[in-house]
């Protein structure tokens, strides 16, 4: 029998959202209707690949990166606000499983969205999370949240190092976890063509840092006089711009980016993890600039580097 599956991804940043287009995919074939919990940009994403999905708002914070990289102590002083999040969805939750007659709730990095009603799945690549201060009291938190869902599904392989190296291969794995390799909305290696950019520039992830990144990677590009194309990673906005050699775009659909990608001599980019998948199945290298403070694109900025 056909299920009612609530997805809902986590909104910081459209990486979150991007993995979860495969899950989509999945539970459709298996004849599953589909119901996704998602706004802003990942909400903008979802509803160009699928339009007539259903979608429903169980709201969460809002997050901003510093721009002193200070990310520990940001996200100190945002502690109870995010605590408070995690009860307010898992509270709503409770109201759309029975509104919306839900069987199975899967969760791409959304806390608080566990049920005791139905089965409920939890997706991350970070089973251990790295941090300069507090790692123990943060890793203890985020085992808590792993353990009130049923299952942990990690988008990486079973096989050390992975894609994602000790964040997806911690010493002791939960025993309800298991590895479904990684999860890209890409599905074939790309096929290069002639180059028309020198260089193809993709900002991403939650203010003001993504600006920051924008208005760096504007800087190199116009500085250099090479022709360029810089993706601003904003899917709900459509204004073009042209300066000197340099377009910049708010965002592509997936057959315009797969041909920009296919015409870019160099890629540069954040080393979000959704962002390491979906080039790691194109088969596309990159130049990859950790967000400044957040410690697991630096860690995996470091491992793809040394891999490369």
């Amino acid at each position: 029998m056909s299920k009612r599956v609530l997805i809902a991804p986590l909104h910081w940043g459209l990486g979150h959202a991007t993995r979860c287009v495969p899950i989509i995919r999945e539970q459709l074939k298996l004849g599953n209707e589909v119901i996704i919990s998602a706004n802003s940009g990942p909400r903008k994403l979802i509803e160009a690949q699928f339009p007539s999905l259903t979608f429903v708002d169980i709201p969460f914070m809002e997050i901003t990166y510093p721009k002193d990289g200070n990310m520990v102590g940001h996200f100190f002083w945002q502690g109870p606000k995010l605590i408070h999040s995690i009860w307010r969805e898992h509270q709503m939750l409770k109201r759309i499983i029975q509104t919306e007659k839900i069987d199975l709730v899967i969760s791409d990095s959304r806390f608080g969205l566990w049920s005791k009603k139905v089965k409920s799945i939890f997706i991350t690549h970070q089973v251990q999370i790295l941090s300069p201060r507090f790692q123990w009291v943060i890793n203890l938190l985020n085992r808590w949240i792993m353990s009130k869902y049923d299952e942990v599904w990690i988008p990486d392989y079973e096989q050390a190092p992975g894609l994602a190296g000790v964040l997806s291969h911690p010493v002791n794995l939960p025993k309800h976890a298991k590895y479904i390799g990684p999860k890209s909305r890409f599905n074939d290696p790309l096929e290069r063509v002639d180059v028309k950019y020198k260089n193809l520039g993709i900002a991403s992830g939650p203010e003001p840092q993504r600006s920051l990144f924008e208005a760096e990677l504007a800087r190199r590009f116009i500085e250099s006089d090479e022709v360029s194309l810089l993706l601003r990673g904003k899917p709900n906005e459509n204004d073009i711009k042209d300066i000197g050699k340099l377009k910049i775009v708010p965002h592509l659909k997936d057959d315009a980016f797969l041909a920009a990608l296919s015409q870019s001599e160099k890629v540069i980019c954040r080393s979000g993890y959704s962002t390491i998948m979906d080039l790691h199945i194109l088969g596309v290298e990159a130049e990859f600039h950790p967000t400044p403070g957040q410690t697991e694109q630096e860690y995996l900025a470091g491992l793809h580097t040394k891999m490369d």
